[in-house]
């Protein structure tokens, strides 16, 4: 076992950017920045410029670099924005089909979702979230005046993104069918695009990387090659695809997308997002 790497100041910091050739036209700048971001977070955006695992290629400069990082955070900052509404629509339609398809508390029946729904393990994740939001007054609101009786579109606002994907995953397939239509779907489609979309608002809200990023999953009947679909292009197809208001995707956000991308053309480069020359026009609805 290798023993653990000793700290380093951040002028050591700068100097180990300046040995793997790196060029630092401002050091007090670079030690300003590397005193905001940390050092082992910043060094990730430098993979697409690595001639091995020691150097960079030849030109690679931390301004370049730090610009790539300020495109990113503010990528992700509107992407999340994306998965949000997604978010809160897909908790939406889950609900009100459920509520009216089985109760407002038919969600605590095993026998209303598939055979392969885990029953004690979602029961569970709800207690957990019921007892991590014990002071929200929603909560206490119910406890207090109905038992703890929480109907399902109350109890879906305490709903993550993933438990949202997986009690659609576990509706019987002519419920998945109702839902997937309102998203003009294919069920089993879509059960993998909220997999995905899971993943980049995770990745998001943590404030992960997404720039030169291969994603855990690949979105189904995406009609890509697998490392495209597996890059952030093929997940921008899939938010294009789900994200529920057409107008809003038109007017509000595809301008911020380009907006973006206009002011750091000379930055990134598309390829390291699997971007085609023509994303825009491909996201216009």
């Amino acid at each position: 076992m290798a023993d653990t790497k000793k700290a380093k100041t951040y002028e050591e910091q700068m100097q180990i950017l300046f040995q793997h050739g790196c060029h630092i036209a401002n050091p007090a700048d670079c030690i300003n920045k590397l005193s905001l971001i940390n050092y082992y977070r910043l060094s990730a955006y430098f993979l697409p410029f690595r001639k091995n695992s020691k150097e960079y290629q030849e030109g690679t400069s931390f301004d370049q670099v730090f610009q790539i990082y300020e495109f990113d955070r503010k990528l992700r900052s509107i992407l999340l924005g994306i998965t949000e509404v997604i978010e809160i629509s897909l908790r939406t339609r889950l609900s009100y089909l459920h509520a009216h398809q089985y109760g407002p508390l038919g969600y605590l029946e095993a026998h209303n979702f598939s055979p392969h729904h885990n029953h004690v393990k979602f029961i569970n994740h709800l207690k957990h979230e019921l007892q991590r939001n014990a002071k929200l007054p929603m909560v206490i609101h119910h406890n207090q005046k109905y038992d703890g009786k929480f109907p399902i579109w109350v109890v879906s606002e305490l709903f993550t993104f993933g438990m949202s994907s997986y009690f659609y995953n576990d509706l019987y397939t002519r419920d998945q069918k109702i839902i997937a239509k309102q998203y003009q779907s294919n069920y089993r489609d879509l059960a993998s695009w909220l997999r995905c979309l899971t993943d980049l608002r995770n990745i998001c809200a943590h404030f992960g990387r997404l720039y030169y990023r291969i994603f855990s999953a690949s979105p189904a009947n995406i009609p890509l090659s697998e490392h495209d679909k597996r890059k952030l292009w093929g997940l921008m197809l899939v938010l294009k695809k789900v994200y529920p208001s057409k107008s809003q995707w038109e007017n509000e956000i595809l301008p911020s997308l380009v907006q973006l991308f206009n002011d750091y053309h000379h930055i990134i480069n598309l390829d390291h997002l699997s971007f085609p020359n023509d994303w825009a026009q491909q996201l216009a609805i």
